[in-house]
């Protein structure tokens, strides 16, 4: 099924016609509170009320005009400004930002974005997308915190060689987003099997922990996985980690009963809002993370 479903996200004339379909917009509303900002920034709020706080996401990638990433970055700036009452971050994708197209400006739109969050009170996150701009993206990242520029950047748990991505990151004080992957790669450089990639999400954990408890780095949680999540708690205790600085970041609309349960736990819980129209692979992507979903979405389908 997950192999399915991550074929259908990269399929062409899927992606062309899919969109259009009445009843596959329906089922993408579990995942989107709307294709507007105004509806992301209403959904926030709600959470704000709860304790839960927000990580703001436009769909798209890979553009192939510089105006385009311009448009993008002018977009998320207002998306800062608008941001400060309800305290939200925001993660962008390099291709949004240029990197099929220009390295250098790429660099220089993400610099924009994290002075402008900085500005707001607020933090800027680098998306981690598919193995071939792994090194580029990792680039970028270490580019921006050697200027000190605060920003984190997502790290895959299913890629064979994040440990060494860690590892080399340390030094730099970073802040990680730990995810476990969503896109289609051979198993000669990621891990296939659920059973190993919770395996080494858990390892990576216990390594970077104790580098947050002597405020060395900055880790985040991204998984709905809560007995995963529990399991990395304890090694939090271990090390002496004070509850509030456990963080987890869960999708719009994906267990949102456990994040109000974590949120009045003590445990800081943010939710990613997406939203655009360019919800098509992302929405994909999301379903073969976790294939249940698929079940959901069938019900939608149903009159």
């Amino acid at each position: 099924m997950r192999r399915f479903l991550l074929w259908c996200a990269q399929n062409r004339w899927l992606a062309t016609h899919v969109p259009r379909w009445r009843f596959a917009r329906r089922a993408v509303k579990r995942f989107l509170p709307g294709e507007g900002f105004d509806a992301a920034l209403t959904a926030a709020a709600d959470f704000r009320t709860r304790r839960i706080g927000a990580i703001f996401t436009l769909l798209g990638e890979n553009i192939t005009d510089l105006a385009d990433a311009n448009r993008v970055v002018e977009h998320y700036e207002e998306v800062l400004a608008a941001s400060t009452q309800v305290q939200a971050e925001i993660s962008v994708k390099p291709t949004q930002l240029g990197l099929d197209i220009d390295e250098d400006a790429t660099y220089a739109n993400l610099q924009r974005l994290a002075r402008a969050a900085a500005k707001a009170r607020s933090f800027m996150w680098v998306d981690m997308e598919g193995s071939p701009y792994t090194d580029r993206t990792l680039a970028l990242y270490k580019r921006l915190r050697r200027e000190d520029l605060q920003a984190g950047v997502a790290l895959q748990a299913y890629l064979h060689r994040t440990v060494g991505d860690v590892a080399e990151l340390m030094p730099l004080k970073p802040a990680i987003r730990l995810v476990k992957g969503a896109y289609a790669e051979p198993p000669e450089i990621a891990f296939t099997a659920k059973k190993d990639v919770d395996a080494n999400y858990l390892a990576l954990c216990a390594y970077m922990l104790p580098e947050v408890k002597h405020r060395r780095m900055r880790l985040v949680l991204g998984t709905h996985d809560t007995d995963l999540f529990a399991k990395a708690w304890r090694f939090a205790q271990a090390a002496g980690l004070e509850m509030s600085r456990m963080e987890i970041a869960m999708l719009y609309g994906i267990r949102t009963d456990q994040q109000m349960r974590l949120a009045r736990e003590g445990f800081t819980v943010r939710d990613l809002v997406a939203y655009g129209d360019a919800w098509y692979g992302w929405y994909l992507r999301r379903l073969a993370e976790r294939p249940a979903n698929v079940w959901f979405v069938a019900r939608q389908l149903l009159p």
